[in-house]
């Protein structure tokens, strides 16, 4: 990749929407992406730099005017995708397959560029029954029972993350057990999960104050397709 490098005008007036500006600046940046994947085969899945390597790299103090598109591309290009590790590779072959598409990217670029605030219908009519049938279209997908969808009267929500999703389903649970035993007994709490059981669960339990000794963790085994077997654990006396 060449310098993308060019001066900086303090003068130039910041503009946060600037439509004919857009159109030129998108393709600086989709022709950056487009080159990152078809590079990415031939990068080192995980950087060689030690920690500390970025900082020493970038001003001590936020910047006060703007720079152009091709400086900062030149930065990311120099700087970031030396220190990524690049779990698009296909050569990477931990935690999760490749999460990426033509699609996803187009869809990023979409949600970004109309910058809806969803937070409630009134807020954005289109995003919140959107939200709502592709739940739908979910649930249907699991085989969920009619009740759990919003057309049989429940619903959800769509979360950013598996974190996130676990947090919220643990703060209902949670909230769902103290109206039947009573907030005095918010201490005697317990999760169970399967032994196979991501550390997530674990945090997502602290966060919402359950201690971490009551994430009871049941033994599963490759007989029963590692499904929670009740009958194999047997609670402390505490």
């Amino acid at each position: 990749m060449g310098s993308l490098s060019s001066p900086v005008d303090s003068t130039k007036p910041f503009n946060p929407i600037d439509p004919t500006e857009l159109v030129v600046e998108s393709s600086l940046v989709t022709n950056f992406i487009a080159e990152y994947y078809q590079t990415l085969e031939h990068r080192p899945v995980q950087p060689d730099v030690t920690p500390g390597f970025l900082t020493v790299q970038l001003p001590s103090e936020a910047p006060l005017a703007s720079e152009s598109v091709e400086s900062i591309l030149q930065d990311v290009y120099d700087k970031i995708l030396p220190g990524l590790t690049h779990w698009q590779s296909p050569n990477l072959h931990a935690y999760f397959p490749i999460t990426c598409s033509n699609a996803g990217l187009l869809g990023e670029t979409l949600c970004s560029g109309l910058n809806v605030v969803g937070f409630a219908w009134s807020a954005s009519l289109a995003a919140t029954e959107l939200e709502q049938v592709v739940v739908d279209w979910m649930g249907k997908m699991m085989g969920l029972p009619q009740g759990f969808l919003f057309s049989g009267g429940g619903g959800g929500v769509l979360q950013g993350s598996t974190c996130e999703a676990v947090v919220c389903t643990l703060a209902a649970a949670r909230d769902r057990a103290l109206e039947r035993v009573g907030d005095d007994m918010f201490n005697k709490l317990v999760v169970y999960c399967s032994d196979q059981t991501h550390f997530t669960l674990k945090k997502g339990s602290k966060l919402v104050g359950i201690r971490p000794a009551n994430v009871k963790a049941i033994k599963t085994t490759k007989n029963n397709e590692y499904g929670l077997c009740t009958t194999d654990y047997v609670p402390s006396s505490n």
